[in-house]
C-alpha cells in the first residue's frame, strides 16, 4: 500500500501527525488507525472465504487477484496448456530482424544489376522498392493545396 513512500516523505508525515494531533494524543490515534486497519482486513478476508464457499468446490483455485485484468491474462499467458510458452520462445526478434536486414541489404545490390536488366525488358519480376530522389526541373513550382492554405 506504502511501497512508493520515502525515508523524507515519511519523516514529514511523522512531523505532520505530531503537529496535528499532539505528543499526547498521538499514540492513541496511532492504535485506532490499526486497530481500524486490523478491522477492515479481517472483514475483507472473511468476505472472500465466505463468497468462496458460496461458489463450491469447482471455484476453490479462485482468486480475487485474477479479477484484474492484467493478473488474468498474465495468468492465461503462462498457461501450459495453449502452448503458447513454444511460441514465444519460438520467436526470436533480433534473428527475424537481422534477416530482413540481410535481405534489404541485398536487394539493394540486386537493384543495380536489375536496374541495367531493367533496361533490357524485365527486372526478375522485383519491385525497385529505393527512394530515389526526384530532381525538379527549375521552372516547375510545388503544388498547391487549397486546404492548407
Amino acid at each position: 500500500m506504502f511501497n512508493d513512500v520515502g525515508p523524507l516523505e515519511l519523516v514529514t508525515l511523522i512531523v505532520l501527525a505530531v503537529l496535528v494531533f499532539g505528543p499526547d494524543k498521538l499514540p492513541k490515534v496511532i492504535q485506532d488507525v490499526t486497530r481500524t486497519i486490523r478491522k477492515i482486513r479481517e472483514f475483507s478476508e472473511s468476505a472472500k472465504n465466505d463468497i468462496r464457499e458460496e461458489l463450491g468446490p469447482e471455484f476453490k483455485d479462485f482468486e480475487f487477484e485474477d479479477l484484474n485484468p492484467k493478473t488474468f491474462i498474465r495468468k492465461q499467458l503462462d498457461n501450459e496448456d495453449l502452448g503458447l510458452k513454444e511460441i514465444r520462445n519460438g520467436f526470436d526478434l533480433k534473428k527475424e530482424m537481422a534477416e530482413v536486414t540481410d535481405a534489404v541489404h541485398s536487394r539493394d545490390s540486386d537493384t543495380s544489376s536489375a536496374s541495367s536488366a531493367g533496361a533490357a525488358g524485365s527486372s526478375g519480376g522485383r519491385v525497385d522498392m529505393t527512394k530515389k530522389p526526384e530532381k525538379p526541373d527549375p521552372d516547375d513550382r510545388p503544388p498547391f493545396d487549397a486546404d492548407a492554405t
